[in-house]
């Protein structure tokens, strides 16, 4: 019986995620395969639908597109931050990503983009937006 990959399953797969120049930024194919439940976020959900539907043995590459995978990137989620308020200590360097918290108590990473000299630049959107990226995937389980 063919097993085929629906928006719920349990999976056991090699998967390798790469910008467009092919630049590998994760892969299993050379380690131990990931086992990902479907429908619970483990993993984007356009990457999810990219999943669904695929035969147990097949692999598979994705091309996305910005939009289609971490989203595009948005000039609203840079912002200055006064380097007066940063936790006093805090080492401030470009390139760092570093947890801030909202005033509703939600906490979030922003990557430290430049220091200047009362501010910095901290960029909230994921490291991949803006970038189109490629998704390669081999399923070998589905239960």
């Amino acid at each position: 019986m063919t097993q085929i990959v629906q928006p719920d399953s349990l999976l056991t797969l090699h998967y390798r995620i790469s910008l467009d120049n092919g630049q590998a930024l994760i892969s299993t194919f050379e380690s131990q395969p990931a086992t990902m439940q479907l429908g619970h976020g483990d993993i984007a959900p356009t990457l999810e639908r990219c999943l669904t539907g695929i035969t147990v043995g097949e692999r598979h590459t994705f091309l996305l597109e910005p939009e289609n995978a971490f989203g595009v990137h948005r000039e609203d989620l840079v912002e200055k931050v006064r380097l007066e308020d940063f936790p006093d200590g805090t080492e401030v360097e470009p390139m760092v990503i570093m947890e801030f918290t909202a005033p509703d108590g939600t906490r979030y990473p922003g990557l430290i983009r430049e220091v200047l000299d009362t501010h910095a630049i901290i960029d909230f959107n994921h490291p991949l937006a803006g970038k189109s990226i490629r998704f390669e995937v081999e399923v070998i389980g589905v239960n």
